[in-house]
Parts: structure tokens; C-alpha cells; sequence
């Protein structure tokens, strides 16, 4: 541009000086102008002390004036205590603001402690968190998964990560307040003989004479025989006072501690959703402006980076086209879209329908084919039956996700709308399934609720066909988890792979329809928050199942990277990764909260068994902690006691209502600030406009100006 500029000799003194101030030459000073903004108040963007945009040093006095201004103010600004990185100002002003601090302290000596340890403490506290996000294990790998597959993949990993570390967590407390305890008071006894009977039956979990490898496999499987006395499940577990306090707080805790960290989690993520989907601030410009890290190191960072940007720009490009195809339709074709959205609605209803009675009547079956002699005699046969139910739950949520896929597309939504709905239907169903086969186990447990029915009036349960309740429980959940790994295991090892090599080895069209496979989102997510509920379930049955479901997500975490980056290619049709960060702890926590009607169910309505458990001869299992309560001193007990009246209740009520209003009121503040905001970049807009106006109408006013002065010059 600088070369282009042509010199005007009507602007300079015949001396050749500097041209006469702009208000001289008969128009507007710029400053004036300005001035006129409907922003006035705004006029130093370019940070302190700057001149404002577009104040010339050639002005007249009232320039002078602008400029001493500016320097006084300057001079104040720098005085920020602040650190220059929090400071909003552009990189020039921040350096001129380190270096005044750092001629104060110079001249103030070491400065006051106080500031001294105002400034050191924000610094170690982002040192700190950059340690602690340096000690996350497998963040580089899940780098490379968001820079190859873009967000929405890499959101499954991070949260497979994120149960991990539930799983160890419940894992430590579990072994802290359940195994400590059990072997600090002495050797547990031995499982109850054959000949050993009680007015609620017998229960003998032994096999006894020599065993055969068979045999061992299926009790390794099913739970049974050896397994089935052993840490593993509760009816091990000796009837100790203490012992009985800590197992029971051990579920409380545990579930307490996972709600707040998903608690933890879905704020976090419900920040990024309302960013991504805000319309004050587009999701281009912020990727274009502001997605680039300019930290980043290494060609390897950089080209990651690049890929991450490029599926976010696409996913709003494929919404931006769903969105813009939704808005042209007709009165007609939004019609025939509802009716279409209803069929298939009926059809997932059935579809459900169908799943949860052939789980019901599996669960029933099972307890008729138990009992045949040929199913006692072989096995295998028997391994197949005591699968019954966790066979038929896995064929159905491996069977009716894929038709929910092909369902979603017909339904007119946006790529990230049709992610929410096939994982709400998905997780529908798996919770429901699970749900069923709770109630069918209930069922049979509690005699269909018949409490005076001939098996359950002696001792409130089913004595006869489930002497130690608890355990079976344990047994399905831990069944359920072992071969929901298997089955993901044979997938990937039968089906997985063997697709990857028909690729490599037959060329052509049919190599590419054989072996292109994506990496499931919904699908997986879903397994992982299925598996996570069974633990829940079954961690008041089955103690340690916990730690074994960090094995397997340990196992389940290399698995699913090396089918993903040797079998998968990247998703043709991208997520918005921000919906996945704050839906998946969302479906997560509605998990939490279905897996904790059965254990309390169990605990407060429930009878425990006679037999086996740290609470036999309870009425209930809460009963063991009233009776805990009475052998307390007597202060304790009346604090306790008080934690329950209305004394405490009323006041915590009324303290509850007050921070919930305070919180109501300062969201509320915070809204209001955020529309003012809103109201200050419309105006900039509107700035923008008006300076747009204003330089069209001088340029034209200046350039009439010059053609009168010079058609009134004599020839």
C-alpha cells in the first residue's frame, strides 16, 4: 500500500514543512470524529497509555491535550498490581508493565512480603496444575486418538479413563474397610459344613472329593465352588460387629465419592456444551481465532493440532447444512418428518418391548433347566444354562444399538442430536435389561413379594432355592462382567481383525466394503457405562468386583487402542466432542442412580441371609447400624440422635434455602452481566458501521473538495 501512495502538493507549505493540522484544511479532526462513536467511552482498545486509534501527531492543541492525557493515564495504569499476564492488554503494554514492576522493586528493595507472596502463589498454583496434568497417564495417546479421529473418539477414551480411576479409588476403600478388617480381627472361619442346618436351611458352597479341570473352569466362570467361598463375594464375610459397620459405610462411601467426581465432570463439561452451542459467540470464529495453541513443539504437536481443528470445522459445517436444510422445509414436509419421527418411535418401543421379555424369560428358564439331570451332568451344558441370562443380554445390546443406528439418520437430526438419541435408546435399554433381570432375581428372592408364601414365611427370603441371596446376586453381576469382556474380546480378536486382513488381502471394491470399519462411539460409550452400573449393582454382593473391573478397563483400554489405530478408519460423520464431554457423565450418573435402588432395596426392605454374610440374624441389614448407634457413649449418641430431629433439620433447611438464593441471585448477576456484554459487542458493531459511513462520506466530501479547487485554477 505504501508504494502506491502518490504525493499531494496541495497538503505541504510552499517551505516544504509539515502538513497544516486536519481541522485547518476545513474538515473533522479524526479524533472528533471519533468522539461521535456510539461507544465513546471505549476509545482505548490498544491498552494503557496508547493513543486512541487513529489520533495523528500532527494534531492541533486539543491533540496535545489527548496525548498528555493519555500519558497521565498510562502512568496510573502501569500502577496495576496485578500480574501482566491477567491484564487484557496487548503484548507492547504488558512488557511496559513487567518493566515498571520490575523497577519498583528494584527501588523498593525486595518489595512487601505480602505482595511478594500475592504474586508467588497464582504462579505455583498453575505450576501445580501443569504438573498434575503432565501426571494424567496415557495423555499423549489420547493427543494422537483426538488429532487421527477427531474429539468425539477421544472423549471415549477419556472417560474409560476417568472410570479407571473410579474403579481404583472404590477399589482402595473397598479393600481398606471390608479385607482389613475382616483378617485384623482374627482368621475368618471356614465355610459351614454339609451337615450344618439352621430353621432356614442349609448352605454348603464346597465341592467336595477331587474336582476336574472342567469343573474348575466353570467355578472360575460362574463364581462357584471355590470361588464362591472367598473374599470375593459377601457370604464369606464372618457375622463381627465392627466388621459389619465398615462394610456396610464402605457402599455408602464409595458411592458418595463417584457421584461427586461425575458431579465434577459433567460441570466441567456442561461448561464447554454451552460454549460450543452459544450463539453470542460462533463456533468458526472461535476456531478460527482461537483453537491454535502457539505453545505447541514439534511437527508431531503441531500437524495433531491441525487434524483436531479440522474434524471440529467439519462437524459444524455438517450441521450448519442440517440445520439450513431443517429451516427450508415446508409446512408439508415438517409434517411428514413428525409422522416419520413416530413410526419409528412405535418401532423402538416394540423393539424394547421385546428385549426386556426375553430377558425376563430367560432368568425364569434358567432356574427350570438347573434342575434337569442331564444339565447337572455335563458342564458345559451347565456353564451354558447359568449363562442363560447374560448371553441373551449381551445378543440383545449387541443386536438393537446397530438398528437404533440405522434408525437415527431417518429422523432428520443434526449428526450430534442423532449421538444424544441413539445413546439415550442405547442406554435405555441396557439399564432397562439390567433392571429386568433385578426384578426376575427379586422375583425369586422374595417369593414375587408373597411374604406369606410357604418358601418365604419362615424367613422372609427364599430359603430353599437361594440360601445365601446376597451371593447369588454377586455371582450374576460378577457373570455379567466376565463375559461382557469376553464378548468384546472375541469381537475384536474374531471379527475386528479378521475384517482388517480380507482387506489387506483382496484388493479392490470388496477389500474396502469388508474392512472399513469406524470406531463406534455410542456403542462403546454405552459398554462402558453398562459394565460400570453392573459394578455398582453388584459391589455391596460381590466386594472386590471393583478391583476387577479395573483390570478390565486396564486391559480394555490397550485393547480398544490397538483395534482402533490398526483396524478402525476415521469416522466419515464427526460429533461435537463438547456434547460427548457433558452427555456421557450425564448417562453415567443416571447409572449411578438406577444401580442404587436395588442395593438400598436390598438393605432396608430385604431380610439377610440366615446362613452366610456379616449380617445374619438381622431383621434387616440397616438394623446393624441402630445397634451400633445404642453401644456408643452417651454424648455420641445424643449427637447422632439430634442429627435426625427437626432441631437440625429445620435450620439446615433454612440455611440450604438461603445459599440456594444467594446462588439464584448471583447466577442471575451473572446473566445480566452476560447481556450487557452482548449489548457492548453489538455496539462495537454498530461502531464498526458508523466509522465505515463516516469514511465513505470524507472521502467523497474531500474529493469534490479537490476536483472545485482545481477546476477554479486558471489555465
Amino acid at each position: 500500500m505504501e508504494e502506491n501512495r502518490t504525493w499531494d502538493p496541495d497538503a505541504w507549505g510552499s517551505s516544504g514543512e509539515q502538513p497544516a493540522p486536519q481541522k485547518a484544511r476545513g474538515g473533522q479532526s479524526l479524533a472528533a470524529v471519533l468522539h461521535q462513536l456510539p461507544s465513546a467511552a471505549t476509545l482505548r482498545y490498544r491498552g494503557p497509555g496508547m493513543l486512541p486509534w487513529g489520533t495523528l501527531e500532527e494534531e492541533d492543541e486539543d491533540g496535545e491535550r489527548s496525548r498528555q492525557a493519555s500519558a497521565e493515564a498510562r502512568q496510573s495504569e502501569l500502577q496495576d498490581p496485578r500480574p501482566s499476564r491477567e491484564l487484557p492488554w496487548p503484548m507492547q503494554a504488558r512488557r511496559a508493565h513487567r518493566k515498571s514492576q520490575a523497577r519498583e522493586q528494584v527501588a523498593l528493595g525486595s518489595g512487601p512480603r505480602t505482595a511478594h507472596w500475592a504474586r508467588l502463589l497464582p504462579r505455583s498454583k498453575e505450576k501445580m496444575k501443569e504438573g498434575l496434568r503432565g501426571l494424567q497417564p496415557w495423555a499423549w495417546t489420547l493427543k494422537r486418538i483426538g488429532g487421527q479421529f477427531g474429539g468425539g473418539t477421544e472423549s471415549y477414551f477419556s472417560l474409560l479413563r476417568f472410570l479407571l480411576l473410579l474403579n481404583v479409588l472404590a477399589s482402595v476403600l473397598e479393600v481398606c474397610m471390608t479385607l482389613l478388617p475382616t483378617w485384623l480381627e482374627g482368621a475368618p472361619p471356614g465355610p459351614p459344613g454339609p451337615g450344618t442346618s439352621s430353621p432356614c436351611g442349609s448352605y454348603s458352597p464346597h465341592t467336595q472329593g477331587l474336582v476336574s479341570f472342567p469343573a474348575q473352569l466353570f467355578n472360575l466362570l460362574s463364581g462357584e465352588g471355590y470361588l464362591e467361598w472367598s473374599p470375593l463375594f459377601y457370604g464369606f464375610y464372618p457375622p463381627r460387629k465392627y466388621l459389619a459397620v465398615t462394610y456396610l459405610c464402605s457402599v455408602f462411601a464409595v458411592g458418595l465419592i463417584c457421584l461427586l467426581l461425575i458431579l465434577h465432570r459433567s460441570v466441567l463439561g456442561l461448561k464447554q456444551t454451552l460454549l460450543a452451542e452459544s450463539g453470542a459467540l460462533t463456533s468458526y470464529s472461535h476456531q478460527v481465532f482461537s483453537a491454535w495453541d502457539f505453545g505447541l513443539r514439534g511437527d508431531e504437536n503441531v500437524r495433531l493440532r491441525q487434524g483436531i481443528i479440522l474434524y471440529e470445522l467439519q462437524v459444524e459445517l455438517e450441521e450448519a447444512v442440517v440445520r439450513r436444510q431443517a429451516a427450508a422445509r415446508t409446512l408439508g414436509q415438517q409434517a411428514k418428518v413428525w409422522l416419520v419421527r413416530a413410526l419409528l418411535n412405535l418401532l423402538v418401543l416394540a423393539l424394547l418391548a421385546a428385549a426386556f421379555y426375553g430377558v425376563f424369560w430367560a432368568t425364569g428358564y434358567t432356574v427350570e433347566l438347573q434342575e434337569m439331570s442331564l444339565v447337572q451332568q455335563t458342564p458345559l451344558l451347565k456353564l451354558v444354562v447359568n449363562y442363560l441370562p447374560s448371553i441373551f443380554i449381551s445378543v440383545v445390546n449387541f443386536v438393537l444399538p446397530f438398528v437404533f443406528k440405522l434408525i437415527a439418520p431417518l429422523e432428520g437430526y443434526t449428526r450430534s442430536r442423532q449421538i444424544v438419541i441413539i445413546l439415550l435408546r442405547t442406554v435405555f435399554l441396557r439399564l432397562a435389561s439390567l433392571l429386568v433381570l433385578l426384578f426376575s432375581l427379586w422375583n425369586q428372592i422374595t417369593c414375587g413379594g408373597d411374604a406369606e408364601a410357604e418358601d418365604c414365611q419362615t424367613c422372609g427370603y427364599n430359603y430353599k432355592e437361594l440360601p445365601c441371596w446376597e451371593t447369588r446376586l454377586g455371582q450374576e453381576m460378577y457373570k455379567l462382567l466376565i463375559f461382557d469382556f469376553l464378548s468384546g474380546l472375541a469381537v475384536t480378536l474374531l471379527v475386528q481383525f479378521p475384517r482388517k486382513l480380507v482387506c489387506g488381502f483382496c484388493p479392490g471394491a470388496l477389500g474396502r466394503v469388508a474392512g472399513t470399519q469406524e470406531f463406534e462411539v455410542p456403542h462403546e460409550v454405552l459398554g462402558l457405562i453398562y459394565a460400570q452400573t453392573v459394578v455398582w449393582v453388584g459391589s455391596f454382593f460381590c466386594p472386590l468386583l471393583p478391583l476387577l473391573n479395573t483390570v478390565k478397563f486396564l486391559l480394555l483400554f490397550y485393547l480398544k487402542k490397538v483395534t482402533l489405530f490398526f483396524t478402525c478408519s476415521p469416522a466419515s460423520r464427526t460429533f461435537r466432542a463438547s456434547t460427548a464431554n457433558f452427555f456421557f457423565p450425564l448417562v453415567l450418573l443416571l447409572g449411578l442412580a438406577i444401580s442404587a435402588v436395588p442395593v438400598f432395596y436390598s438393605i432396608f426392605q430385604i431380610p439377610p441371609s440366615k446362613a452366610c454374610g456379616p449380617f445374619r440374624g438381622k431383621s434387616s441389614i440397616w438394623a446393624q447400624i441402630p445397634e451400633s448407634i445404642d453401644s456408643l457413649p452417651q454424648t455420641t449418641q445424643n449427637f447422632l440422635f439430634f442429627l435426625g430431629t427437626q432441631a437440625f433439620a429445620v435450620p439446615l433447611l433454612l440455611i440450604s434455602s438461603i445459599l440456594m438464593a444467594y446462588t439464584v441471585a448471583l447466577a442471575n448477576s451473572y446473566g445480566r452481566l452476560i447481556s450487557e456484554l452482548k449489548r457492548q459487542i453489538k455496539t462495537e458493531a454498530q461502531n464498526k458501521v458508523f466509522l465505515a459511513q463516516r469514511t465513505v462520506a470524507m472521502s467523497s466530501a474531500k474529493g469534490a473538495s479537490t476536483s472545485v479547487s482545481r477546476d477554479d485554477v486558471p489555465p
